[in-house]
């Protein structure tokens, strides 16, 4: 069995969790800071977007963008002498964009959570927004954007059809687990697309498994502070 599918599919969700990890919630805080509904209402259905459009429509679009005859192919090529496009690093494009919304989402609904007290506290004190957000919104909203992490870094291993579009499905080069389960599926191979599986869903398992554990062992261990408070 090959197992180059599964060196590219971790090191491209490793990247892509990168990116969109940071992305997600600047993005985050950036809507959260809006204080018009409308405006506000307009931004979070496009950055929401990606997660209900099929993933081949998102994948339709980076191709339309990122193409060799296209804007944003043209400058790359132009500029840096780079072809994006049936590269690795097209596929951490696709699984930064499919996976944005988990993490935007995740953090924008922890942020919102986090008590306005504290805040209005903070700014009594006179502590800049910036110093409000790294000290008191990020540490209050930190299990819920941990969340949106691993959610999205999930999302991002299981991508497939926005990567299909615009980074093909080249052996050793881009191919994927749910690319490669794709393509012994359709050579007649069940016996190896049925190992890749097995990787696809341990790894994900494993994931949220474990979140769900952490969260578990944080409650008790909150649960038990505040027993010895009482």
């Amino acid at each position: 069995m090959d197992l180059s599918p599964v060196w590219i599919s971790l090191k491209t969700s490793v990247v892509s969790i990168i990116i969109t990890f940071f992305l997600g919630l600047w993005a985050a805080r950036g809507v959260v800071s809006v204080r018009s509904t409308k405006a506000k209402a307009w931004l979070d259905g496009l950055l929401t977007l990606p997660l209900v459009l099929p993933p081949t429509v998102a994948g339709f679009f980076l191709l339309y963008l990122f193409g060799a005859k296209r804007p944003a192919g043209i400058f790359l090529e132009k500029v840096f002498h780079y072809k994006i496009v049936f590269s690795w690093q097209a596929a951490v494009l696709a699984a930064v964009v499919i996976s944005f919304p988990l993490m935007y989402r995740s953090a924008r609904g922890a942020i919102e959570q986090v008590d306005a007290n504290l805040i209005y506290a903070g700014r009594t004190l006179g502590m800049s927004e910036r110093t409000i957000f790294w000290k008191i919104i990020l540490p209050q909203a930190r299990p819920g954007i941990l969340s949106g992490g691993v959610l999205a870094f999930t999302r991002g291993l299981g991508e497939f059809g926005a990567t299909a579009m615009i980074a093909g499905n080249i052996a050793g080069k881009t191919r994927t687990l749910p690319l490669a389960i794709y393509s012994e599926v359709a050579a007649g191979d069940m016996d190896t697309a049925g190992k890749y599986v097995l990787i696809i869903v341990a790894f994900s398992l494993l994931i949220v498994a474990g979140m769900n554990l952490r969260g578990e062992k944080k409650d008790e261990f909150t649960g038990g502070d505040r027993k010895k408070i009482k």
